[in-house]
């Protein structure tokens, strides 16, 4: 093919020429288990398109393909900006690399075709095409290129390309013509379109002009309603006086079912009336036992309305593990308040390193479950004191060619240190366990180089105990004696003070509170190092002596 020109991105395009046209079977992605339609080769010959695509042409459906993305094309002048922008890169920088389908001259770019735009591909029997969607990227244009946070720099500089749908069938060819047939919205090119779906998320006045555009796609469409209704609400909440702090509202459940998974391991399907939303993976629910404890349990699926727990015994049970297992049966009411997202969703990352020692699972199956049905690329690792201490059976069997699993009966042990050193390429690490692993953890990241931003770690038992200190508390003057055995976020509830929380294990972040003087017994990886100096988590970290804090 000949080198592209590089002509003035903004002028609009007059006539253009199909230079080639790609196609691709999936084939497995280099370095990954997973397969891909990224590695598409030009056609030599006269290819059809349907409504769902180009004829021989596969996809991921989970984030490509479908009536609204059925073509893809990017305009191949943008090569040459990356390859000078990368040139660590610059081999893989050549045209095709974005997986697209179509590659044509005459300067079609992001900021001179529009939304709804309809456009004749070839004579008679060719092919008309509508322009649905700006190209949303997804983390396999990281590994395309081996540049970590590539594919959020496709649409910060728009160059992401666009997807067609198909009004009417046909054939096409290299020599092609393309013409514009009909443009309805001038003014909402796709790079202007990405402004507001990605950079100005908040101007809810052009949001409310883009959700009336009916040519999008269902992913921009469900996205442009999602984003006003959000604004609108905020803006009432403004209108009445400004947002205001709601108390935690707790709601009476029914222990619908509980069932043995394990010797020790049981699992409650709590549920009350009403419809109830889909939870998305990575929640666990807040709960309250009529023995007054308040305790946080991982969700592995269900609905705000209904939804199941892993829970084991605890040998140190402080209360609320035992309550459940000795005592809660099935029929009876516990009250339930909110249902938190915690373990996040990376999509940027290549790879997934899952760590689960025990009952450490449950915060995983729901994403497992997820990612294999979304074909990403995950394993994880499943310390276990032995094969009869698995829980949830079939949902592991299901997913059983992901999973290591060490069985410390037979002596094995899991080699954290290794796993991390030999991980995939931009790999992102979860761990949910004992505190001593999630130590070996932060211990093994940092012997690997590895940053904060590439881990997330769920404790579900920390030790919050520790030598009695006293504090002040800024904005009131009291000052409050800490116990030995009590949290310093119990106290301040005790003295009639509200803190924000959470999961109350010191994973989230949410109870953090001011350090104004004195030091502090960090505990918990809710708060990162840069924070530690003036701030600490409220349910599980301890003051030495004395301390000053503001909330």
């Amino acid at each position: 093919m000949a080198p592209i020109s590089q002509p003035d991105l903004w002028a609009p395009w007059e006539s253009a020429t199909i230079l080639q046209v790609r196609t691709s079977t999936m084939k497995q992605m280099r370095g990954l288990s997973i397969t891909t339609g990224i590695y598409k080769l030009p056609r030599t010959t006269r290819v059809f398109c349907s409504s769902t695509g180009l004829e021989s042409d596969e996809h991921d459906l989970t984030f490509h393909g479908g009536v609204d993305k059925a073509v893809h094309q990017y305009f191949p002048g943008h090569y040459k900006d990356w390859k000078e922008e990368h040139p660590e890169a610059e081999e893989a920088f050549e045209v095709g690399g974005f997986g697209e389908n179509l590659v044509a001259n005459g300067g079609m770019n992001e900021r001179n075709v529009c939304i709804g735009d309809i456009i004749r591909v070839g004579g008679q029997d060719g092919v008309l095409l509508q322009i649905s969607l700006p190209r949303q990227p997804c983390f396999k244009l990281n590994h395309r290129f081996g540049l970590k946070g590539f594919a959020t720099q496709t649409w910060k500089k728009s160059r992401t390309g666009w997807y067609y749908r198909v009004l009417e069938e046909g054939w096409m060819e290299v020599g092609d013509k393309v013409t514009l047939v009909e443009r309805k919205y001038p003014h909402w090119t796709i790079e202007r379109v990405q402004e507001y779906l990605h950079r100005d998320k908040d101007n809810l006045q052009k949001l409310m002009e883009l959700e009336k555009i009916e040519e999008f796609g269902d992913e921009c469409k469900n996205a442009f309603k999602t984003r006003v209704a959000k604004l609108k609400a905020e803006e009432e909440g403004k209108a009445n006086g400004g947002k205001k702090k709601e108390p935690e509202v707790w709601q009476e459940f029914e222990v619908v079912e509980k069932k043995a998974e394990t010797s020790r391991i049981a699992s409650f399907i709590l549920e009350r009336p009403g419809e109830g939303e889909e939870l998305d993976p990575g929640f666990f629910a807040r709960l309250k036992l009529p023995n007054g404890l308040i305790r946080p349990y991982s969700i592995v699926g269900g609905t705000t309305t209904r939804f199941q727990l892993g829970i084991a015994l605890e040998e140190d049970s402080r209360g609320g593990s035992r309550y459940l297992h000795e005592v809660i049966q099935q029929e009876d009411k516990i009250l339930v308040g909110k249902l938190t997202e915690s373990v996040p969703f990376p999509s940027f990352a290549s790879n997934h390193i899952l760590l689960a020692g025990g009952i450490g699972i449950t915060a995983f199956l729901a994403h497992m479950d997820i990612y294999s049905q979304i074909n990403f690329n995950y394993t994880l690792h499943y310390a276990v004191r032995s094969t009869e201490d698995i829980p949830f059976r079939s949902l592991v069997e299901k997913m059983r060619s992901n999973i290591v699993i060490y069985n410390k009966s037979k002596g094995e042990r899991m080699d954290v240190l290794q796993i991390l050193k030999d991980r995939t390429w931009n790999s992102f690490v979860y761990g949910c366990g004992p505190q001593r692993m999630i130590e070996d953890i932060i211990r093994s990241s940092k012997e690997c180089g590895m940053s904060p931003e590439e881990i997330h770690l769920e404790a579900f038992q920390i030790a919050t105990s520790g030598d009695p200190f006293t504090v002040e508390v800024k904005k009131t003057g009291q000052v409050l004696a800490v116990d030995g055995e009590k949290t310093l976020l119990e106290t301040i509830r005790e003295a009639g003070l509200e803190v924000d929380s959470s999961c109350e294990t010191g994973n989230c972040g949410t109870c953090r509170v001011e350090v104004c003087q004195g030091r502090v017994d960090h505990r918990g990886s809710g708060l990162g190092g840069e924070n530690k100096a003036n701030a600490m988590l409220s349910c599980v970290s301890r003051g030495i002596g004395h301390i000053v804090i503001d909330f």
